[in-house]
């Protein structure tokens, strides 16, 4: 199943994808997908056919999270692109916080900080927790937990992440910096999340093109792991890593410009394009 929001900033509608290909009016069910909508969802028992059409023609699309509590990354989570870092391998999950405002769209604009010069794109595998996740015992029971996944783009201000002091939440945290979406799709469609492909386009050429294969610590174990520093709640979003091909490892590519297009996908989880802007 493919939920969304449609709507203007701060107004979305939930809308829900059916296989015929229409979008249909998730109000009648709840003003919202928000955690108490994803804790109690059940796809098998929503009865699409009984929902109102929603027309998308021309309308925005929205993250497909509403209030998270909390959006966890993980960095350093590709062999590949630890090694373009000049970092070692990490022994266990290198874990930093982003704010719950960097949230936005997956075709909205994303601002280069005031002072930013080093602004660099990161596509992920996001992961999307349905139920409460509390010191887990294996990674059966973080699968259990999950609600589902969606692309995302973990934009980052290297300069603010490497030379303003070395923490990674200053160079993770501006506004805009977590375009989310399409979509939030649901594990019974995903499959296998570690046999996914991540690609990323800059002005049209290819930059990033990974697996999530080949991620050193995998989506169910990183769950599994993350519940023993804090407790997981419905609506929080993972975010898991990048693989290689981040402007940091191209030496002479320039960073992000406003004007910059970035576009990405990731199997099965839909496309977004995001358009480079002065920050206001």
């Amino acid at each position: 199943m493919k939920l969304l929001r449609v709507g203007p900033a701060g107004a979305e509608r939930p809308a829900v994808l059916a296989p015929d290909g229409t979008a249909r009016d998730l109000t009648p069910l709840t003003p919202d997908l928000d955690g108490g909508f994803l804790a109690a969802l059940d796809p098998a028992a929503l009865d699409l056919a009984a929902l109102p059409r929603l027309d998308l023609t021309g309308k925005r699309i929205g993250p497909p999270v509403a209030r998270p509590g909390k959006i966890v990354g993980i960095g350093l989570n590709y062999r590949d692109h630890a090694a373009e870092a000049g970092a070692a391998i990490p022994t266990e999950p290198v874990v930093f916080m982003k704010p719950t405002n960097t949230l936005v769209g997956p075709h909205d604009r994303v601002l280069v900080p005031r002072g930013g010069e080093k602004t660099d794109y990161e596509v992920e595998l996001a992961v999307v927790i349905g139920r409460t996740g509390r010191y887990l015992d294996s990674a059966e029971d973080a699968a259990a937990i999950i609600a589902g996944y969606a692309a995302v783009n973990d934009v980052t201000e290297r300069a603010f992440q490497f030379e303003r002091g070395g923490q990674w939440d200053k160079g993770k945290s501006a506004e805009t910096f977590t375009p989310l979406g399409p979509w939030l799709v649901t594990p019974d469609e995903v499959g296998d999340p570690q046999s996914l492909g991540l690609r990323l386009w800059v002005n049209g050429e290819l930059r990033q093109d990974g697996s999530t294969a080949d991620m050193i610590f995998p989506v169910h174990e990183t769950v599994r792991y993350l519940t023993h520093f804090m407790r997981l709640d419905p609506g929080d979003i993972v975010i898991t890593g990048t693989p290689a091909g981040v402007t940091l490892g191209r030496p002479g590519t320039p960073f992000l410009r406003p004007g910059d297009k970035v576009a990405l996908e990731v199997t099965g989880l839909g496309r977004q394009e995001v358009t480079m802007a002065e920050s206001l």
